[in-house]
């Protein structure tokens, strides 16, 4: 395997090489890369396609943690319903485009489906890539694509769920598909409130001893261990890895972690990628030149059309929406991985997957090219289309604004219902965990220190156990958000609503009676009235109990601090606030902060003599220096290295700023043009030189030649760090640090 590595790094370096070169983006290297060292181009002997393939498995389980860690459902929630509309009707329109084409080109059904299930996920590494080469991460439309990915990849991960329980039964089950996404949703949801209760807490307490090192280790090891765990529940490992990703993204040390993880994402995505261009057959794809052709124009034309379509019902402008759409116009990673899982199970056929691998090639290669048509297409729509459209695309953006009131009581019913579900799913693998792995041990070992008569006691115990264990995840099933201010004005409503909120409880206290009523009977076998007069009981008990209240407390704080511990820490940091930022976007402007280079040509310089709003458009409003806000800085205020510098602007003076500070800096070396040399310099005192006879800190030797004086040597002795007032005498020697040719200087001063 280590020859096989070897190999497929040297051909990927080469080959990215002559892609930077070129201004192309690095995976098509990659992908061609793999053509090249593949076995139809220079025969199995070369590399081992087994081998590759298993260091192509382990890059999909790093592809997708890194992936997992720029995914956040907080920024998911935070855009609303514009990723959440924008993806549906992309995967709706592209799954079906897909499946058609399949069956138009005389495919079987489940090369169709397959086909569809790849072309409906845009690329998020090619995307995140193509912007930032662009410089348009700062636009408004950078941020509609990025949630629309962010759901898109969410949903990938469903819908191989999907597609295997498909290819399985070789037949749409809808009961089993709606079983199969609850039992995925249930267990993302116990792994993420479980990680995110547990994780950040555990790293918190532990941050003193993670440097580069340990953290990088620790990391690793919570990624391969959610693997571990995905595939003994029955999923992907590529799910695991996701999964444990995302929950890294919600906790303070994401940004150090994926820094961290960078090159190791850099060097398991290039053999992922190596190891799928190894499987294109390049016979293959003049065979299917075709398809290839057609499914390219499919995606371009459907990814631009339906991803326009559904950002604009969303309530966005239909600019903003056409920009977000040719971002979009690429098939994604995921594509690779759904076309090896069908072929790996065998429902689909061998020339499936090479021939996504060239249209995943095309697109990439054409993704900045369609960007830069976006506006141009924009305007050309402007003139060909009425303007009573556009006016009635204007007033559904508008609408979306609107907010609609939400009632009392539909509030109340959210909150409740999303505890009780998220409560109740814990409670289920509570118990679940409990009976699997230590139930049976706790019976044993009580039984083997009593009687046998009274054998009943070691079930008691074991049911006793495990309704302790419960009891924080009932309390707040039942409890939560009784006293919640929508609750209180409820309860002093006279109305239906009043009666809705009692009955709301009541079914509250009756799910939790059942969960008791359940646990009872895994141990005792009892006539129905005795387990429900228990279950009355425990669940008073568990109501009423100080400390039951206190440790549910405690786990749903824990919790929500830690959710909310990232945030809170960025916003610590951010040079703005963020209800700023958004009352300057009502005015078509943007705030942006850049680091000062200590290299700027900017540095030392009056902020009236760079005049930045004549050159860029843009006014700097604050100066953050060193933990200082310096707001609305004037005229003569100076710019120092490492400033962060606030601007004001549209996209487009933005991005001229950006440029412009990018070319502004000093390439280190002198007027000349030679680079600078810094040397340990020996110069003897001459009678003909000013500062002979003179004390140190009169020579002004530092000064003239821009230098140290770290040593004198007088008569024979050298005094090093030598004071003020050493005076410097004919025939003695100055030990100098500094330039070469500035020291020099001092000889005909």
């Amino acid at each position: 395997m280590l020859h096989d590595l070897g190999i497929i790094m040297l051909v990927a370096g080469v080959i990215s090489l002559l892609c930077k070169l070129l201004k192309q983006p690095v995976v098509l290297g990659y992908i061609v890369a793999g053509i090249l060292a593949g076995p139809y181009v220079c025969g199995s002997s070369w590399v081992n396609v087994e081998s590759a393939e298993t260091w192509g498995e382990v890059g999909v389980i790093f592809l997708l943690f890194t992936l997992g860690l720029e995914f956040s459902f907080k920024k998911l929630l935070k855009m609303g319903s514009t990723a959440f509309i924008g993806c549906l009707t992309i995967v709706v329109g592209m799954m079906g485009s897909g499946f058609m084409l399949g069956r138009m080109l005389g495919w079987s059904e489940m090369n169709s489906l397959f086909l569809g299930g790849m072309l409906c996920m845009s690329s998020t590494t090619i995307v995140f890539k193509a912007l930032d080469d662009l410089g348009l991460r700062q636009h408004k439309f950078a941020e509609i694509c990025f949630g629309i990915l962010v759901v898109e990849d969410l949903f990938a991960v469903v819908l191989m769920v999907l597609l295997a329980s498909i290819a399985v039964n070789q037949q749409f089950d809808g009961v089993e598909m709606l079983a199969q996404v609850g039992k995925l949703l249930a267990y993302l949801i116990l792994w993420f409130v479980a990680g995110i209760t547990l994780i950040p807490s555990l790293l918190k307490k532990c941050r003193p001893h993670l440097n580069d090192e340990t953290m990088t280790i620790v990391a690793l090891g919570l990624c391969l261990g959610m693997v571990l765990v995905a595939k003994m529940a029955g999923f992907s490992e590529a799910l695991g890895a996701f999964v444990m990703g995302s929950i890294l993204s919600e906790t303070v040390e994401c940004e150090r972690i994926e820094k961290l993880m960078s090159p190791i994402k850099n060097l398991f995505g290039a053999i992922f990628f190596v190891s799928v261009g190894m499987m294109i057959a390049p016979a293959t794809l003049a065979e299917y030149w075709l398809p290839i052709l057609l499914i390219t124009l499919t995606v371009i034309i459907g990814q631009i059309i339906f991803a326009t379509v559904g950002i604009t019902l969303s309530g966005q402008p239909m600019k903003i929406a056409m920009q977000s759409a040719f971002a979009l116009t690429q098939v994604g990673e995921f594509a690779f991985i759904i076309a090896q899982f069908g072929e790996s199970i065998g429902v689909t056929e061998k020339y499936l997957y090479p021939v996504v691998v060239a249209v995943s090639v095309i697109t990439t290669f054409l993704t900045p090219y369609t960007i830069k048509l976006a506006t141009p297409a924009y305007s050309l729509l402007e003139k060909i289309l009425p303007k009573k459209f556009f006016t009635l695309i204007g007033r559904l953006s508008q609408g979306k604004n609107t907010i609609a009131q939400q009632s009392i009581l539909q509030k109340q019913l959210k909150k409740v219902g999303l505890s009780v579900a998220v409560y109740g799913i814990v409670s289920a693998f509570v118990i679940m965990l409990y009976q699997h792995f230590v139930s049976e041990w706790i019976v044993n070992a009580v039984a083997a220190v009593i009687p046998d008569n009274l054998e009943w006691v070691s079930r008691l115990v074991a049911l006793l156990a495990l309704l302790v264990l419960l009891s924080p995840f009932l309390y707040r099933m039942i409890a939560s958000h009784n006293n919640s201010p929508e609750a209180q004005q409820l309860r002093q409503d006279s109305s239906y609503r009043r009666v809705t909120l009692v009955a709301l409880n009541v079914a509250r206290i009756i799910l939790g009676m059942m969960f008791v009523i359940g646990c009872i009977g895994r141990y005792f076998t009892l006539t129905l009235g005795l387990p429900l007069v228990f279950a009355i009981a425990i669940v008073a008990i568990i109501m009423r109990s100080s400390k039951v209240h206190k440790q549910s407390s405690d786990i749903e704080k824990r919790f929500i601090d830690n959710l909310s511990a990232r945030e809170r820490e960025q916003e610590k940091n951010r040079s703005v606030r963020r209800e700023v930022e958004d009352a300057f976007l009502n005015y078509d402007l943007h705030l942006a902060d850049f680091e000062l280079n200590p290299e700027s040509l900017y540095i030392g310089h009056q902020l009236l003599n760079l005049d930045l709003r004549h050159s860029c458009g843009v006014n700097i409003v604050r100066i953050v220096r060193g933990g200082v806000n310096i707001n609305a800085p004037g005229g003569r205020e100076r710019l120092y290295p490492h400033d962060r510098i606030v601007v004001a602007g549209s996209d487009e003076q933005i991005k001229r700023f950006a440029q412009e500070l990018d070319s502004k800096v000093s390439s280190g070396k002198d007027n000349a043009g030679r680079a600078s040399t810094f040397s340990l310099e020996l110069l003897q005192v001459s009678p003909e030189m000013p500062f002979c006879g003179k004390p140190l800190s009169e020579s002004r030797i530092g000064e003239r030649a821009q230098c140290v004086v770290l040593g004198i040597e007088h008569e024979g002795k050298t005094t090093m760090n030598p004071t003020a007032e050493a005076i410097l005498c004919q025939g003695d020697t100055l030990i100098l640090a500094g330039e070469t040719e500035k020291i020099k200087g001092l000889l005909i001063s």
